[in-house]
């Protein structure tokens, strides 16, 4: 009998062992680095530049930039796995107008842009402001104002 339980706690822990294995890419004790991007999607050859500034929830400025047509601007955020709060709100001016976003947010952005890690990119335009975690398929998020 003990040698029946000796063989079963043996296959018990190789089970174990593959399956983290096998989910190591999914149980990350470091996190997920997702990439958020910023592009400047005017299309009428506009002079005026679309500025960006951002900041992190916690009040580290991470700095902007004026982006000329088809410029960004990008930075990566690493999310710790289960529960993050990260945050980064941008403020985005394009002539008169006059924008603020949660350009991502942890709860709402990591299924989004991808669970395993992947990217969140918002186009700005004349009408408003497009996502897209493929840099393909572009969704209406909302309006300037």
């Amino acid at each position: 009998m003990k040698a029946q339980n000796a063989v079963a706690l043996f296959l018990i822990s190789c089970a174990v062992y593959i399956t983290l294995l096998t989910w190591k890419q999914h149980l990350s004790f470091a996190g997920r680095v997702y990439d958020v991007r910023i592009i400047n999607g005017f299309t009428n050859n506009s002079s005026l530049a679309l500025v960006v500034w951002c900041s992190a929830a916690d009040g580290r400025d991470i700095g902007g930039r004026a982006l000329q047509e088809r410029d960004d601007y990008s930075w990566s955020v690493r999310v710790a796995p289960l529960w993050s709060s990260a945050r980064f709100v941008c403020t985005l001016k394009w002539d008169a107008r006059r924008r603020k976003f949660e350009a991502f947010r942890a709860s709402r952005d990591v299924f989004r842009c991808g669970r395993r890690g992947g990217q969140c990119l918002w186009l700005v335009r004349e009408d408003g402001f497009y996502f897209s975690n493929d840099g393909v398929g572009w969704i209406k998020d909302f309006a300037w104002m």
